[in-house]
């Protein structure tokens, strides 16, 4: 297979900022059409390196040579709009109607993104969510060899997030991109970096690929860092034991990352954990009864009633402006409906985490502030200290004794988190947790509150996150209603397919069930907001010859696997007779050799039938 044409290459780059080294002597690449997500804690550079890619920075040392004429096109975190122009001034630039509205491509882009943004508004009187929108579908809106993004699905909705990672996947344009969605990493990119400590490692694959190359690689290298070995393995293990919207992944795949999770138990033992809240909490925690509920003239809710039980784990979705965080000030008592009522549980400690980041002292000292709040938290695993779970969510050395307005947007969220859980509620309301969140820590967040015991109720954008810690997941459909939907996001995104289709019935959701006779039995995700590459039709003499392949190379690398494993043992049998060690070695190497072509073959028949 040639190798992508390079478009832009870093050759032995440094960048530092102060006495902090963020980048030493990296080489990368990116190639045509190659599609690559960065991940990394905060701070630690990724926002740097997509600087440097685009000439917004130069480097301190080394070189970075782009494609003649390569067209870069790229996504900042913040936008540069003349505040006195309308959005059709910075979206279409100069754009007639009649031209990007005679191409689906396009119109597409804007009806999506655009969707409630009037063109011919001033820029100034913009949400942050809509000027992101503006600024993202202004670059889709262009012709581009390479797209950077620096976190494009902030601000959007899981709809628009599915969206746009079938959009990219669609596109022939290079891609690079910094998010901590990790469901869109899964859906969009082909290979994956990871910024840390000066260097940037490379894997192939999307976040899942990610995850069992880097267990992997720790595995072999004995890692002392026994905690970060086991969040990653318990990242794993909830990977493979079943997590929606995963790609198909090769046989001998599966095989490793079985073999490396075979004695991780689930991520969370939901029988105890639901034991535990019902001794906090009692048959009573939050009832929503026949309650009606509007903001402005907009109503959110008419005779809903929603039942939330000891130890329920609920992830709430919509639209933006569904009303899901007006549904959670409803629940937090914040707010109160015109009719109807929400009974509360005598026991309920509740704690509601909104999406402002509150700062009340700004004087005042991380490490003092936890400590005077609680020293000591319970969970279902026992006690942690204060200082352990600040180390935890990344707060070590200096940052201990740092000012809380020092702190950085990042830092703020994660500590406002601690405060939060250091309360001990056992009723917990998330209103976008993981704004401003690195996936390191959010896999610490996920791993607390795996043994978290109480009733959660999340509203994200975040698909992975949602369906990570939660049980169930709720929808507002604009019917007035909170129905359940069984197969959590996918059957939402497929209702709202039908909605905007008029497929009839398809709003009509339930408070307690949802209507699957409506829906077709397999998700179509994989087929319509991600389209694969190659697919063959359903029913074609190319599949029927795919799938033969498949059978038959299944069975060779089966064989070739176990001959492979007699032969390594054999090295150790043989370790003292030159002769037949290096006969053994030679028929290795030539069998190796062998398992890779045929593996090669196997992913391609399998393109076939994505």
């Amino acid at each position: 297979m040639p190798e992508p044409t390079s478009l832009l290459n870093l050759e032995r780059v440094s960048k530092s900022y102060g006495v902090r080294p963020l980048l030493t002597d990296v080489s990368l690449g990116v190639g045509a059409g190659e599609r690559i997500g960065i991940v990394g804690r905060n701070g630690d550079g990724k926002t740097t390196l997509l600087r440097l890619m685009t000439g917004a920075e130069e480097p301190d040392a080394g070189r970075i040579s782009r494609e003649r004429g390569l067209l870069l096109g790229a996504l900042a975190q913040h936008d540069d709009f003349d505040d006195t122009h309308t959005v059709r001034e910075v979206v279409l630039q100069g754009m007639a109607d009649h031209e990007w509205a005679a191409d689906y491509r396009l119109r597409e882009i804007v009806e999506v993104l655009l969707a409630g943004v009037e063109l011919d508004r001033a820029v100034h009187g913009l949400s942050g969510g809509e000027r992101r929108r503006c600024a993202l579908a202004g670059l889709l809106l262009g012709d581009h060899d390479l797209i950077i993004l620096d976190e494009p699905t902030n601000h959007l909705d899981v709809e628009a997030v599915a969206w746009l990672a079938g959009h990219l996947a669609g596109r022939s344009s290079a891609l690079v991109v910094v998010t901590h969605d990790r469901w869109f990493l899964d859906a969009v990119c082909e290979q994956t970096w990871e910024v840390h400590d000066g260097a940037v490692d490379t894997y192939e694959g999307g976040y899942a690929a990610f995850v069992l190359a880097k267990a992997e690689r720790q595995r072999q290298a004995a890692a002392s860092e026994s905690r970060r070995q086991n969040l990653v393995r318990k990242e794993l293990a909830w990977l493979r034991r079943g997590a929606p919207a995963r790609t198909s992944k090769p046989k001998f795949r599966i095989d490793a990352a079985n073999a490396l999770i075979e004695d991780v138990p689930p991520p969370r033992d939901r029988l105890e954990l639901q034991r535990f809240a019902t001794q906090r909490l009692g048959k009573d925690v939050l009832d929503v009864e026949d309650v009606d509920f509007q903001r402005g003239d907009k109503v959110l809710l008419e005779h809903a009633t929603w039942r939330l039980g000891p130890g329920d784990r609920v992830g709430l979705v919509g639209v933006n402006g569904a009303g899901k965080t007006s549904v959670l000030s409803l629940l937090a008592g914040e707010a109160v409906p015109s009719a109807g009522r929400v009974k509360r549980g005598r026991t309920v400690a509740l704690e509601h985490l909104t999406q402002a980041v509150e700062v009340d002292d700004p004087e005042a000292r991380v490490l003092e502030t936890v400590e005077s709040i609680r020293r000591v938290t319970k969970t279902l695993d026992g006690e942690v200290s204060a200082s352990a779970l600040l180390e935890r969510f990344g707060f070590t050395g200096d940052r201990l004794t740092a000012r809380i307005g020092d702190l950085s947007g990042g830092e703020r969220r994660r500590f406002q988190l601690l405060r939060l859980l250091l309360t001990e509620p056992n009723v917990l309301l998330l209103d976008e947790p993981t704004n401003d969140l690195d996936i390191e820590t959010l896999n610490v967040l996920e791993d607390f509150l795996d043994g978290w015991p109480g009733t959660l109720v999340v509203v994200s954008h975040d698909r992975y996150f949602l369906e990570r810690v939660t049980d169930s997941v709720w929808a507002l459909l604009g019917d007035g209603r909170i129905s359940m939907l069984p197969r959590g996001v996918d059957e939402y995104l497929e209702r709202r397919r039908h909605a905007e289709m008029g497929v009839p019935g398809a709003r009509n959701g339930t408070s307690e069930t949802s209507t699957p006779e409506l829906l077709p039995e397999k998700s179509q995700l994989g087929a319509e907001e991600v389209p694969s590459r190659g697919k063959a039709r359903a029913g074609s003499a190319e599949e029927r010859t795919a799938k033969k392949a498949l059978a038959r190379l299944d069975k060779q690398l089966a064989r070739l696997s176990e001959r492979e494993a007699e032969l390594t043992a054999a090295l150790s049998e043989h370790a003292s007779d030159p002769e037949k060690l290096a006969q053994v070695a030679a028929e290795l190497g030539s069998l190796q050799e062998e398992k890779e072509a045929a593996e090669l073959e196997w992913l391609e028949a399998a393109e076939v039938l994505e």
